[in-house]
């Protein structure tokens, strides 16, 4: 009956609109964005690369590009626009003048209503300005944009990891309580002039993490960028630590891998270069320096890196990276910045309008230690060494209908990997991509980051469907299929395995007061059979379907979006396991008033953690959070924003879960006793 009530009070809450007073509203803003990557991140397990993507995603709501200075390298920082539609916007300037207000993108060929309004939050009608100002000292103080954010962030209940331990216990098992208080802390600075130089500060202390006393004292992660960028010859300079990217991930990328999910037919990766890193990311990243100069239609970049890693070094030798980032353990400052990891390399291209061709090459080192993972079958092909080198060769060609893109790159021990594809849109409202991949298995590259299902860029070949179709003007369509096969073992799979995965989606947006759309996702695969279900040999195939519903609308000052999920998980020769979530999501941006609040509530019931539940809450400015629920109960959270006054903000986030079915959640020192836990996240940000 409690969760009868629950799933009434949601729903009733999304029920009362008039669709009559809803096409009379003016326009409002339902973070469209917000959902983009919230997709992303329910298909995808590469947290750390959502979260930098959110962090650069924010900045750009809070620095919107200028429709009238904007280059095709500004519309590239949007991973959402394919290359027609950057064209179609450049095209658009160049015939009709100066953008007048941001609501002529709905006039330019190619952006349907969905994608204009993915676009809004990022576009602002600046002032006009013949040239760009000099890159003067003067200009420096007098255009520059600076910004300082404290964040800090706690959970009220007590984690199993906080509790008093007795000493005597301490001293034998010094592992079961964290080093450091119970809160999460950040502090950052950015200045920006002009899009060409940035230079920022991040400092970061985790919940756990010894901030103030006797076994540390200051933040447990720095990092420092200074970006210059269009100073005559030289395209970028990069000093501090920077994010690297060349050709389609295979060689190289710390950035987040585009493809399936939120844009089916845009798998293509086109942020080659150098890029500041401002995200509290703490792995993925270059520390050192960077530059890449041009020369006509030639663009040579260098770079190189040294910092210290973690890991458990014992007589010249690891056998792993930690890469969580977490030091709140001694086991955790004992594998401290143990590793010197040294990058160099640099990449070669040849660009022209409709076409380009790349050469990179990287070589890395651990300052002389040897990487040895423990063995097992699985990772029979992982890398193991003191050092390796990666090349590849990357290309692309193009014209108003058709491109065709790749790499195709080699490791130190002769392996191949090759990701080639093709685009072809006949009409702005079409767009099919064809996309086929092999990776070796012995294809070893630590630092490669590109489509696949696999984490590692190994062991995987595959072939990929993608369209996108409107076929009327508030209407558009999505599909993909996904063909894929591992030739080798994988972890928790002991013999080669093959799998399909298929995704469709149906988006209505008829204006910008409401829009409503469906997805399914069908996932199949194989892996061993339950500990308790050995007698079977071999491995064995299982599915997972997830079904989203939702509609989003605009009443005056609020804005609402209302959601149900549902998914079905299921071995062969096992039960389904099912789980549900039906979600309310409201916003409150009064005209007139410094102010937004967003409510969201959610009831969610799951047989097990396989058919577990994402909450698609609202976030703040540069936390990006998407829990992930099993069981049953509620998830409430309350979100804010305050402009206080000349630049002052303050953002807050308070959320809940109320656990119908357990009496304590999480494991381990994470552990807290009680069916509630609460967390409260608090930034102020200054502007000036």
């Amino acid at each position: 009956m409690k969760s009868v009530k629950c799933v009434l009070t949601i729903l009733l809450t999304g029920l009362f609109i008039n669709s009559d007073v809803i096409n009379s509203q003016e326009i409002k803003s339902v973070d469209k964005w917000m959902d983009y990557l919230d997709e992303l991140a329910s298909e995808s397990e590469d947290s750390e690369r959502i979260e930098a993507l959110y962090t650069d995603l924010s900045y750009l709501v809070e620095h919107p590009i200028d429709l009238n200075r904007a280059t095709a390298v500004d519309w590239r920082r949007l991973p959402f626009l394919s290359d027609r539609q950057i064209q179609s916007l450049l095209d658009y300037r160049e015939k009709n003048g100066d953008w007048l207000s941001i609501y002529e993108l709905k006039n330019v060929s190619g952006l349907d209503f969905a994608t204009v309004e993915l676009l809004i939050p990022f576009v602002q009608v600046g002032e006009k300005m013949v040239d760009k100002p000099d890159f003067s000292f003067k200009n420096l103080l007098r255009y520059g944009n600076n910004e300082l954010m404290i964040r800090y962030d706690r959970t009220f209940q007590q984690k199993k990891g906080y509790r008093q331990v007795p000493e005597e216990e301490l001293k034998e098992y010094p592992n079961r309580r964290y080093l450091g208080e119970p809160f999460y802390h950040n502090l950052r600075y950015a200045y920006e002039y002009d899009d060409r130089l940035r230079f920022g500060l991040v400092a970061e202390k985790d919940a756990g993490e010894p901030f103030w006393n006797r076994y540390h004292k200051g933040y447990n992660y720095y990092s420092f960028h200074f970006l210059l960028n269009d100073l005559g010859w030289l395209r970028t300079l990069a000093l501090g630590d920077y994010r690297v990217s060349f050709g389609q991930g295979l060689v190289i990328s710390h950035d987040f891998t585009p493809g399936k999910g939120a844009d089916v037919a845009g798998a293509e990766r086109r942020n080659n270069g150098f890029r500041r890193h401002y995200s509290t990311n703490e792995q993925d990243f270059f520390r050192g320096g960077a530059a890449t100069a041009q020369f006509g239609d030639w663009l040579v970049s260098l770079f190189y890196s040294r910092k210290r890693v973690d890991g458990a070094v014992e007589d010249g030798q690891f056998t792993s990276l930690k890469t969580d980032g977490q030091h709140r353990l001694i086991r955790d400052w004992e594998k401290r910045h143990t590793i010197r990891s040294q990058s160099y390399g640099g990449n070669v291209r040849f660009q022209k309008e409709h076409y380009h061709i790349g050469l990179t090459l990287l070589g890395y080192d651990f300052g002389g230690l040897d990487f040895q993972p423990t063995y097992y079958p699985y990772n029979r092909y992982y890398f193991r060494g003191k050092w390796n080198v990666n090349s590849s060769v990357d290309y692309m060609w193009k014209n108003d209908f058709i491109q065709l893109y790749g790499e195709t790159a080699i490791s130190k021990n002769g392996a191949l990997a090759t990701i080639n594809a093709c685009r072809y849109s006949p009409f702005s409202y079409l767009s099919l991509l064809l996309l086929y991949r092999y990776y070796d298995r012995r294809y070893q590259a630590l630092y490669a980051n590109s489509f696949a299902q696999n984490s590692r860029v190994q062991n995987e070949h595959g072939v990929y469907f993608g369209t996108r179709w409107s076929p009327l003007a508030y209407w558009k369509l999505s599909f993909y299929v996904d063909l894929f096969h591992f030739p080798w073992l994988r972890y928790g799979v002991d013999l080669p395995s093959s799998g399909q995965e298929y995704l469709g989606r149906l988006d209505y947006v008829p204006n910008a007061c409401w829009s409503f759309y469906a997805r399914y996702k069908l996932t199949r695969k194989e892996k061993n059979p339950k500990a308790d279900d050995r007698e079977r040999e071999g491995i064995v195939p299982y599915r997972r379907q997830r079904l989203r519903l939702q509609a989003a609308y605009v009443i005056n000052d609020w804005v609402l979006k209302t959601g149900i999920e549902g998914t079905i998980y299921q071995e062969m020769f096992q039960r389904q396991n099912k789980g549900l979530s039906v979600s309310q999501s409201v916003g409150w941006q009064p005209d007139g008033l410094p102010l937004r609040l967003d409510g969201y509530a959610a009831w969610f019931s799951t047989d097990d953690y396989a058919s577990r539940i994402y909450s698609y809450e609202k976030n703040m400015l540069y936390a990006f959070y998407m829990p992930s629920f099993y069981g049953q109960g509620v998830r409430l959270a309350l979100t804010t924003r305050w402009d206080i006054w000349k630049g002052w903000s303050l953002f807050a986030k308070l959320g809940y879960v109320h656990y119908l079915d357990r009496d304590r959640s999480g494991s381990d020192l994470e552990e807290i006793l009680g069916p509630d836990k609460t967390d409260l996240s608090v930034l102020l940000r200054w502007k000036f």
